[in-house]
């Protein structure tokens, strides 16, 4: 069992920064942080959930949805459970609910389904 927390998310001007934290419970005896893929997804009103950035645990190596490209960056400290996503050059359609997910492989995955474990979620709200 994996348990997430989410935290960081508030409101923003559009240009501005938010840095988004996710803080992971790994209840397992055979896995740790590093055995999962972690990622953030979004679903703005009336919209469905997006893949916004993902992380492998082991290689570190780095994805991202088409619009993220350039104005977000995922990282995370093995060390410490966490993954960050840093968000800069905020738009007014960043504005959504942003939830850490994760997945127990070392395969990238942008499908919300094939993620078993999810946080509650954390409100961004961008304003022009």
């Amino acid at each position: 069992q994996v348990q997430l927390a989410e935290s960081g998310g508030g409101s923003a001007q559009a240009g501005g920064s938010l840095r988004l934290s996710c803080v992971a419970s790994v209840r397992t005896t055979d896995s740790t942080f590093s055995n999962y893929v972690m990622t953030w997804f979004r679903q703005g009103p009336g919209k469905e959930r997006e893949f916004v950035a993902g992380i492998l645990g082991n290689s570190g190596r780095a994805y991202y949805g088409d619009s993220m490209e350039g104005r977000f960056t995922i990282s995370r400290d093995n060390t410490k459970n966490m993954v960050d996503l840093q968000m800069n050059a905020l738009k007014p359609e960043d504005t959504a609910i942003y939830y850490c997910a994760a997945r127990r492989s070392q395969r990238m995955a942008t499908t919300r389904d094939l993620y078993d474990y999810w946080g509650q979620g954390t409100q961004v709200t961008v304003s022009s």
